[in-house]
């Protein structure tokens, strides 16, 4: 226990100074409460020499930027901000940044619907994976924004704005249009949800941050087979050093042994025995979500309602067996 209070306290100080961490020469990362924000760009690049990939949780836009005048320098202004995907948790200072750094936002145009305001994102299934941000997530927002015509589609041939030597992979399953980047030079790997190095459904592992490989965070992940495939995809590319949208940074042949074995076996490590989504997905188009599975029974409301009903219960019998006056 004392090592994870520790943990936990090592881990606010880091989010409250507002440094970013390395994770090569040329890319640094932020973790704001649970999400991590890259900016790829060597220190002391021009104004517009560099990009923010992602833009963490709301109200956290101030955060942001000073990372980026702590990385690049006071000057910074990125040409773009690049999206992984649209769920509230990597959206939430963007429609500030963009605004403010009067910037475009690129991402694969099946994310658009859920960015150009019109189509919420699937709802959440907070029976799954057990923990606490797992039964929270029935109140997470799931959209949309809408970006108007500051928002781009990547493009076709691959390519990242702002960010040669890389390539977008299409790696659907959390989100219709979610997108991972991959850098063949070094072989780094920007996963976003696509898989994370923390147990995203509990809060404990949310917060000390140990680096462990799991599968998409389950109450947000609509798609289970199209995760799967991938996940697959991401480990064929034997990244060497990773970082994903919850967790710490992971690299060498351990990292890699364990990709290969979530990939590997994805059904067993991943995928919820039961679910709203696991036996049938959430079916969404270029207009957004088309079709959703039925809910599953939830305990918690009812668990909740009986906890009330025996508390306001011992209370009123608590005041019955006082003597009268």
């Amino acid at each position: 226990m004392k090592d994870v209070m520790e943990r936990i306290q090592t881990t606010a100080g880091n989010r409250i100074g507002g440094r970013p961490d390395t994770v090569a020469s040329d890319l640094a990362y932020l973790t704001i409460g649970f999400v991590n924000v890259c900016l790829f760009g060597r220190p002391g690049a021009p104004n517009g020499g560099w990009v923010l990939i992602d833009a963490g949780l709301p109200g956290s836009a101030s955060r942001i930027r000073r990372a980026a005048h702590e990385w690049i320098g006071p000057w910074a202004r990125p040409s773009a901000i690049i999206l992984t995907h649209g769920h509230f948790d990597h959206i939430g200072a963007l429609r500030t940044l963009a605004e403010q750094w009067d910037v475009p936002v690129y991402a694969h145009p099946l994310e658009h619907p859920y960015l150009s305001g019109r189509s919420f994102y699937p709802p959440p299934d907070p029976t799954v994976g057990g923990g606490a941000m797992a039964a929270l997530s029935r109140f997470y927002p799931r959209g949309p924004i809408d970006l108007g015509e500051r928002l781009r589609a990547l493009p076709d041939d691959g390519s990242i704005p702002g960010m040669p030597g890389w390539r977008w992979i299409h790696t659907p399953g959390h989100t219709p249009g979610h997108v991972s980047f991959f850098r063949e030079a070094d072989r780094t790997l920007i996963a976003g949800d696509a898989f994370v190095t923390t147990k995203q459904e509990s809060a404990v592992a949310a917060l000390t941050q140990r680096p462990e490989l799991h599968g998409p965070p389950s109450y947000f992940t609509p798609d289970w087979e199209n995760a799967r495939r991938s996940v697959q995809r991401l480990a064929a590319l034997e990244p060497l050093r990773i970082i994903t949208g919850h967790g710490p940074p992971m690299q060498g042949e351990r990292m890699l042994s364990g990709l290969n074995d979530l990939a590997r076996n994805f059904e067993r490590l991943a995928v919820p025995a039961h679910g709203r989504y696991v036996g049938q997905p959430a079916l969404a188009d270029e207009n957004g979500v088309v079709a959703v599975p039925p809910p599953v029974p939830d305990p918690l409301p009812r668990i909740a309602l009986g906890l009330g009903i025996g508390l306001l219960l011992a209370a009123m019998l608590r005041k019955s067996s006082r003597p009268a006056a």
